[in-house]
């Protein structure tokens, strides 16, 4: 495979992101990513899109596709949660040239150490192996705590992939150590209900760990076209227990240009929790949903339009009781072009039965207690249309309204303080559960690109969300979402980046049993401001700092978990060949 190639592109998180909560993902601070380019794989990045639009091309050509293999170095949240999103460039793949591996450090304030290393080899002209071990810690240092605050994360994997003339494949498997503390007490019972003696005995550190197997299978010439698989095993220190494993072929077949397909869904997740103070003996949720997504893509020069419905079945079993549910769903959506290559309209009505697990939970909040009731979300309908294309050769833009209806939908909320039952150091009501809830939700979401020149970019982005719920409130989900980020080389060497982003205000529920109340706690909205600079001395160096929260503003994106203030990162990268 003589179109080998690994670019490293020189992002804002060569150096670490902002605070010590973790950022939405919308909100991504930037990767430093290595691309390993290929001719073949089972998923392809569409550049065109900039935010989720429906992809209705179904694949009828029998051209080799180039296709990007991506290792993500992961942006550190303020929570300090690697956050595997999408790369945000700030040094474009034609400025460096192409190595087949690096190796970074960084360090900074709060004790702050991240480190990378990611190595790539063909072992022939149609296979590769890859790997990569990624590790960032903090020390903590969040002012006025009263528990410990540090945090660290180690992931590592081995891939495997390549391709044949009519087959293309990506295996990969790997493992993650994780740690976090439960440091969000309330202010309320430290007055006047938790002696110094207890919490003395508070440990709040909550290990997870990780091991997962997964593989991508692409066809050509037959019907059968695709199959991933996936396995994940989850836990903790608290001999939480988690399985979670999918099967997903998918059929397809043309007739002229359109095309008919077949999508199957074996997805099973089984939660056990034990030791949680709740309950004398174990916790326990399976899930296993079996789905069947049949549509017809029916398209020419100027539009495409799927017509299709999907099936699902669930079996589950929550606290000894086993349910078995068929739900049925729309999945319409269409496209059109208004004018040729630049402006597109499109449109969607959409569901499905979405597997939820400890695992998902964890990724989004890593102050969760470990007894959470694990369910799937019955998605209805998410109804939507939008308009997307370009103003020119260098602004493109993307609108789109949508509506979405879901039911058990779960949202996090503070766990109550009981003095009865605090046994457990996340029992002081420093850790969030889950609700589940029906929830309807009108999103306005906009977003402008703007690329100058080959070195010079800037995105704007907002969006509106308006909730209606069967709860008081839409438990910690905001109102408001908009950034912004601009990315540009200075010289040939020199390079920044910024990065603007506003979370807005969210409502949480808190508990105080002892003292028969509860009410509603306001969590303040806040803006993060983070600047990037770099240097390449060489072809092989590049040297950076990072400052994140300039705004030095400790806010909280969890009710009572600050953020740390200002953070500076400052460190190296070198990519080599061997």
């Amino acid at each position: 495979m003589n179109n080998k190639k690994i670019y490293t592109i020189v992002s804002s998180v060569l150096f670490m992101s902002a605070s010590v909560i973790a950022q939405e993902k919308e909100a991504n601070l930037g990767t430093e990513t290595v691309e390993v380019v290929r001719a073949y794989d089972a998923t392809i990045s569409d550049a065109f899109k900039i935010k989720e639009t429906p992809d209705l091309e179904g694949d009828t050509d029998n051209k080799k596709k180039e296709v990007i293999y991506r290792i993500n170095s992961f942006p550190v949240a303020s929570t300090f949660i690697p956050e595997k999103g999408k790369a945000a460039e700030v040094e474009k793949g034609s400025q460096l040239k192409a190595f087949n591996n690096y190796i970074l450090f960084g360090a900074g304030n709060y004790t702050n150490l991240n480190g990378e290393l990611f190595l790539s080899g063909q072992l022939d002209e149609s296979s590769y192996v890859a790997g990569f071990l990624s590790h960032f810690s903090t020390q903590g240092g969040v002012s006025g705590l009263l528990l410990d605050d540090d945090y660290s994360k180690t992931e590592g994997a081995l891939i495997y992939g390549g391709q044949k003339q009519n087959f293309g494949w990506n295996a990969k498997v790997g493992g993650m150590y994780q740690t976090a503390n439960w440091y969000g007490l309330p202010l309320d019972i430290l007055d006047t209900e938790i002696t110094k003696e207890t919490l003395a005995k508070i440990n709040p550190l909550h290990k997870y760990n990780n091991i997962y197997a997964e593989a991508g299978f692409e066809f050509r010439n037959i019907p059968f076209t695709n199959l991933d698989i996936h396995y994940n095993h989850f836990g903790d220190d608290f001999s939480t227990s988690e399985n979670r494993f999918w099967v997903k072929p998918k059929i397809k077949t043309a007739f002229g240009i359109n095309v008919a397909q077949l999508g199957l869904v074996l997805d099973y997740v089984g939660t056990t929790y034990k030791n949680t103070g709740l309950t004398t003996g174990n916790m326990e949720f399976t899930h296993l949903n079996l789905g069947v997504e049949p549509s017809v893509v029916l398209r020419d020069e100027d539009y495409s339009v799927q017509l299709g419905v999907g099936v699902y079945y669930n079996n589950g079993k929550v606290a000894e009781k086993t349910e078995n549910n068929i739900y049925i769903y729309p999945q319409v959506k269409a496209s059109y072009d208004l004018v040729k290559n630049i402006v597109i309209a499109y449109a969607g009505l959409e569901g499905g039965l979405k597997q939820n697990s400890y695992h998902s939970f964890v990724e989004q909040n890593p102050f969760v207690s470990p007894d959470l009731l694990v369910a799937p979300t019955d998605q209805k309908y998410n109804g939507y249309v939008g308009m997307k294309g370009k103003l020119d050769h260098m602004i493109s833009y993307n609108i789109k309204a949508s509506y979405t209806e879901e039911r058990d939908k779960p949202l996090f909320m503070l766990n109550a303080w009981n003095s009865v039952t605090a046994l457990k150091p996340y029992q002081y009501a420093n850790s969030f559960g889950v609700g589940y809830y029906d929830l309807r939700t009108l999103n306005l979401f906009g977003e402008l690109r703007f690329d100058f020149e080959e070195n010079v970019s800037m995105s704007i982005y907002g969006e509106y969300n308006n909730y209606s719920t069967d709860a008081e409130e839409a438990w910690n989900l905001p109102d408001i979402k908009a950034g912004a980020d601009f990315k540009f080389d200075i010289t040939d060497q020199w390079f920044a980046g910024v990065d603007l982003y506003y979370v807005g205000k969210r409502k949480d529920w808190y508990e105080n049993a002892d003292l028969m109340q509860s009410k509603i706690v306001n969590v303040k909205s806040y803006a993060d401001f983070n600047l990037k600079v770099g240097y390449r001395p060489t072809k092989n160096w590049t040297v950076f700092v990072k400052g994140n929260n300039l705004l030095n503003d400790q806010y909280s994106q969890w009710s009572n978990f600050d953020v740390q203030g200002i953070q500076v990162l400052g460190g190296a990268m070198y990519k080599f060949d061997f």
